[in-house]
């Protein structure tokens, strides 16, 4: 029988397997020399009196029965029965394929959607707007070294979606009842992540790796019958009475129609044209997301504020997690945070610019950033679009916003403090898409700032409301061109105020965090989707046969996230269809 022991704990300076079997020995009071089976479970940090920091570790451990019910029947809170954490993909319905099912996106939830319908028999056809990975990695390159943004392919677009161009974080918080998120993690590994990640609390793989793991399980799709069709933009729906009869796709050849009666819509936060289009055809919401700049300490400075040394043994580069309510009730919080990372220029549109974060796996840059970002809601958005680009417009968007555009008749603001996660839904398309423009607004100034590069200013002078001219002891750890900008110019006042208190609040929390020459640099604006489409308990639109799915459709917040809603639309189609048949 196996048992589960938790709370085990290891000086992290003299960690190994060796001192975790016999940590374990001494909970069951097994001699040195009895045969004894282990697999670990789950491997933490506690650093609550650093410089003393310790692993934390879970077990599980196979023990004759009786001795196993000796131990539950002391009742010791450290030892239960091992739970039962095996995924199991549900039968297959009975209703009959008249198309193969189609995938729209090859982002975490449509690459781990696909896999498990090629598993299983369905024999999906992805299409993906983007490029392979190995094409689209040379327009990323190249476009950091200061040439042409490529629209269809770069940090948001291609194979892999936004996370493959990211610090590679698999950790989530989500309730995972039918074990997804061990099967996602499992499957990385099996395509070539390293096994830590089954264990490590807040797992990650990093960019340099996961670009050829997203490679390997599209090879895997391919290899059981499915298809990835690449340069292929969804453009239009085709609807007949109330259901899917088939789309249309945008590929180099030219417009190309696609009969299909089983779409999956995973389209990741940035396909803003997608979203417009959707619009008019789907059942969606606005939803309240949080907007802000990217900072970027000494990762030295980090790891001594967390773990008590510069460098400690054993132990990853140090990260945070930090919230804040400002005077104002908005919360603030980091968010993405990439140790030994780069802040990168993520944009997707000419003449707009995003940043997001990155890290490669050895997290060896000589830099921490996160992003520290804003809650924002439709009032917002309604200045924003009633402004339009001119900063100085703010002064009368009160009086000179489209009716259209008034505050909905709910307290957003409120609903945010609670977390709200959508808008009321008797919105008008206009409504709906105030959120991406409010985005677009932000990305247009950013990209002005500083003349097209990522802007970059000083933690003290942003809070003092004056251009940086020159870096201090930090210096930006970027891909991308960057130069100074005012980062007050790029922001609306109410998310500029709640950062400038804010950071010295976190500075009480991390020593040195509100260093003067912390770099600041923006504009984080694509957090999350600005968007919901509707689906009922079964996964699917108002629209029948249309599924959405994943971080575009409002529905996951990073890469574990959108790889469960992947791997749940993908029971969906199996529970109601039988594997694909010509």
């Amino acid at each position: 029988m196996k048992i589960r022991i938790s709370n085990l704990k290891i000086p992290s300076e003299r960690f190994s397997d060796a001192e975790l079997e016999a940590a374990i020995r001494h909970r069951l009071h097994f001699a040195p020399d009895r045969c004894l089976s282990w697999t670990l479970v789950r491997k933490s940090v506690d650093a609550r009196k650093k410089p003393a920091i310790f692993f934390v570790c879970t077990v599980d451990a196979a023990v004759p029965d009786h001795e196993a019910q000796r131990f539950l029947k002391r009742r010791i809170p450290d030892i239960l029965p091992a739970p039962e954490e095996t995924y199991h993909f549900p039968a297959p319905g009975t209703e009959k394929l008249r198309e193969r099912p189609v995938i729209c996106g090859f982002g975490p939830a449509g690459m781990f959607c696909a896999l498990l319908l090629a598993q299983h028999g369905y024999r999906p056809i992805v299409i993906e707007r983007g490029a392979c990975v190995e094409e689209r990695e040379r327009d990323v390159e190249a476009f950091w070294g200061g040439g042409a943004l490529n629209p269809e392919s770069n940090v948001s677009f291609g194979e892999g979606g936004a996370g493959t161009f990211s610090d590679g974080k698999l950790n989530t918080g989500v309730r995972d009842t039918n074990h997804r998120n061990r099967e996602v993690l499992q499957v990385f590994v099996e395509h070539g992540a390293p096994e830590s990640i089954l264990t490590l609390q807040k797992p990650h793989i990093g960019t340099d790796l996961l670009k050829q793991v997203v490679k390997n399980i599209r090879e895997d799709i391919i290899r059981l019958g499915g298809e990835v069709r690449f340069h292929s933009k969804l453009t239009g729906l085709n609807i007949r009475d109330g259901a899917l009869c088939g789309i249309t796709v945008q590929t180099p050849e030219g417009l190309r129609e696609i009969h299909c009666s089983v779409l999956v819509l995973t389209a990741g936060h940035s396909a803003r044209d997608t979203f417009s289009m959707l619009s008019a055809c789907l059942p969606m919401t606005a939803k309240p997301f949080a907007v802000g700049l990217r900072i970027e300490h000494p990762q030295r400075m980090i790891n001594l504020a967390q773990y008590g040394s510069e460098e400690p043994k054993n132990l990853a580069p140090a990260d945070y997690k930090l919230t804040y309510r400002a005077s104002s009730g908005r919360g603030v919080y980091s968010f993405c945070m990439c140790p030994g990372g780069f802040v990168v220029n993520a944009s997707t549109e000419a003449g707009r610019l995003a940043v997001n974060g990155m890290s490669y796996h050895a997290r060896d840059s000589r830099n921490a950033n996160s992003a520290l970002i804003v809650t924002v809601g439709p009032e917002d958005f309604r200045r924003a679009i009633a402004c339009g680009p001119d900063p100085d417009a703010r002064r009368t968007a009160d009086r000179t916003a489209p009716e259209s555009l008034k505050p909905l008749d709910v307290p957003m603001q409120e609903a945010l403090r609670q977390g709200e996660q959508t808008f009321p839904q008797s919105l008008n398309q206009q409504e709906i898409l105030a959120g991406m423009v409010f985005q677009r607004r932000l990305e247009e100034a950013a990209f002005r700032a500083a003349g097209g590069r990522i802007p970059v200013q000083l933690s003290g002078d942003f809070i003092a409301g004056r251009m940086s001219d020159a870096f201090g002891e930090v210096e930006p750890c970027m891909r991308g061109l960057y130069g100074f900008g005012d980062l007050n110019t790029v922001l609306p006042d109410p998310v500029a105020s709640a950062l400038k208190e804010a950071i010295p609040h976190f500075g009480e929390r991390i020593r040195g965090f509100d260093r003067p020459d912390a770099v600041l640099s923006g504009v984080e604006s694509r957090t999350s989707s600005p968007v919901r489409i509707l689906r009922d308990d079964h996964g699917e639109s108002a629209v029948r046969g249309i599924y959405p799915c994943g971080e575009g459709a409002g529905y996951a917040g990073g890469i574990t996230s959108a790889a469960m809603d992947g791997c749940a639309a993908a029971e969906h189609i199996a529970e109601k269809y039988r594997p694909w048949q010509e």
